[in-house]
This record gives structure tokens, sequence and C-alpha cells, in this order.
């Protein structure tokens, strides 16, 4: 037991598939990041991701381009998100009753549209056309180890990188992102300052829509190539429990993520042990009920997170 332990955790295919599972979560991780700081909470991660894969794998097959099925993907998540945006913002109704709300829709709307597609058939599996690449960085992916860890990824990982280092800086290096923060601490003084509050919570929700869907579509067109009833398994959920881990920063989420990926590909790889499959599956929500548990109490939301914005009140 122990040779095969020792086997799975100095196997380069473990942390290649840890980094892959947490760039998956990161992308919604990010995207709740930016809706949170902003003052609207975003439980509907989840939906808006699994409409992105669905959407993402019917564009794909319509369009026979994989990247108009990305494109179409975030388009999905950015759409469901305005609804949440709407109902939230418009007509401050409860944030965690709308992001509930979208994730049984979502669910129910994606198993219903299949079924009418594909006539109970299911999604046929995509060819490699249609599905996202796998990048090779040159000399670098022939580095033993190293190599096929970070240098062979999806391209889907390097944008969610980028996307990590961009969010990061936007929030706390910008004007803009003060403002977003500003919006999420004290709407009230940032609309006297003549800040937009509406609009910026608009755009960082809808956002984090985008997000979703991109991750989304780098589940299904990427690491599945298939679309299949509720695929995504609770990872949006994942995703918001790494935006409280991380204390509401682009790099504490990043980091909770890159912990339950290492859960999620612990889960997989360990399959040979005569540890239970069932068992093992569960690695990545024990994970996240323990960081959860293990910050009640210490992680600070934004102040107005959640909180309908009512103009002229203090």
């Amino acid at each position: 037991m122990l040779e095969i332990f020792w086997r799975v955790f100095t196997s380069s295919d473990l942390w290649a598939a840890t980094l892959q599972f947490a760039a998956l979560l990161l992308l919604p991780a990010l995207g709740g990041v930016l809706s949170e700081r902003s003052g609207v909470t975003n439980i509907g991660l989840e939906g808006m991701m699994l409409m992105g894969a669905f959407a993402g794998v019917v564009g794909a097959l319509g369009t026979h381009s994989v990247l108009l099925g990305v494109l179409i993907a975030i388009l999905a998540g950015a759409l469901i998100s305005l609804i949440h945006a709407v109902v939230s913002i418009n007509f401050k109704a409860n944030q965690v009753v709308s992001g509930i709300a979208i994730n049984i829709a979502a669910l129910g709307l994606t198993n219903y549209i299949m079924f009418i597609i594909t006539g109970g058939q299911g999604v046929p599996s995509l060819p490699n056309e249609l599905r996202l690449p796998e990048v090779s960085l040159g000399p670098l992916s022939t580095i033993p180890f190293l190599g096929p860890v970070l240098f062979q990824q999806n391209i889907i990982f390097y944008i969610a990188l980028v996307l990590l280092i961009g969010i990061q800086f936007l929030l706390f290096n910008t004007n803009v992102g003060l403002r977003i923060r500003a919006v999420g601490e004290h709407p009230q003084a940032a609309d006297t300052a003549g800040i937009n509050v509406p609009l910026v919570r608009y755009l960082c929700v809808l956002g984090s829509g985008a997000l979703a869907g991109l991750a989304g579509a780098f589940l299904s067109l990427g690491i599945a190539g298939i679309f299949g009833s509720n695929m995504t398994a609770g990872a949006g959920f994942i995703a918001l429990a790494a935006v409280i881990f991380g204390k509401y920063t682009p790099w504490g989420a990043a980091v909770a993520c890159l912990i339950f990926g290492l859960g999620q590909a612990l889960g997989t790889r360990l399959q040979e042990t005569h540890i239970s499959p069932n068992l093992l599956n569960t690695l990545p929500y024990l994970l996240t009920l323990i960081a959860l548990v293990g910050l009640v109490g210490r992680t600070v939301a934004p102040a107005a997170d959640g909180v309908p914005y009512e103009p002229g009140t203090e």
C-alpha cells in the first residue's frame, strides 16, 4: 500500500491532473471573487458553469468550430448571470435564493434541451478537432517531471493563469479595482463619490458568469470531450468555497483551488488501491468541508456582500 501511495505522489500524472482540476475550479472562483467583491453573492456559479458546458458542446457541434463553441459557452454563462444580476440588483431579491434557482433551472434546462435535441440518445463524444487542444511549450515540455506537469497542459490552463494575474492586478492595482472594492464595502460612499453602483455590480456579475461559462467549456470541450447530465458535479460550489477559503482574493482562491484540485486528482489516481472508489470520490468535497469549517469566523466577506443597495440609505 505504501508503495502505491509513493508511486502516485511522485508521479507527474498526479500533479498534472492537480493543475488541470485546479484551473477548472479557478475560472469560476475568479468570477466569484469579482462578484462578491462588488457586493453580489453568487452561488449560481454551478448552474452557469453547467450551462457553459452544454452550450459549448452544442455550439461546437453546430458550428463545427471549437473556438465558436467556447465563445458560445462564455455567452451562455454571461446570459444566465444576467438573470441573477437583474433579480439581485434591480428587484433586490434574496441573492442566495436567486443563485439556488439558477442552479436548479440550469440542471433541468440542460437535461430537457439535450433530450429534445438527441431524442434521449445523449450527446455524442466530440471528435478531436472539436476539442480544446493540449499545448506543448517546446523544449520546456521535455524537462523531466516538470515538463509534463507545467508545460504540457490544455490551452485553457494557460488562459486561467493569465486571467489570475490580470484580475489580481485589476482589483488591487487599478482605479477600476478600487471602485469595485468600494462598491462591495460601502456602496453609499461609492455612490456619493460618483461611482455608478448598479453598473459596477452588473459588470462584475456578468464577468463571473462569463468565467463560469469558460470553465464549463473547459470541462466539456477540453477535459471530458462530451456533455453529460449534471457533469459539473458540484465544481461550482467547490469554486465558491475556494473564494471563501481564499479570503475573497484571486491569489488566495488559487491556492484553495490547488488544494481542492489535489483532492480531485488523488481521488482519480488512487483507484488502484483497495480504498473504496466511492470514498475516494468524496475527497474534494471532504477537503471543501474541512476548509470551510476551519475558516468559520476567520474570513470576513466584503461589508456589503449580499446586501441590495438602496440609493440614499446608509
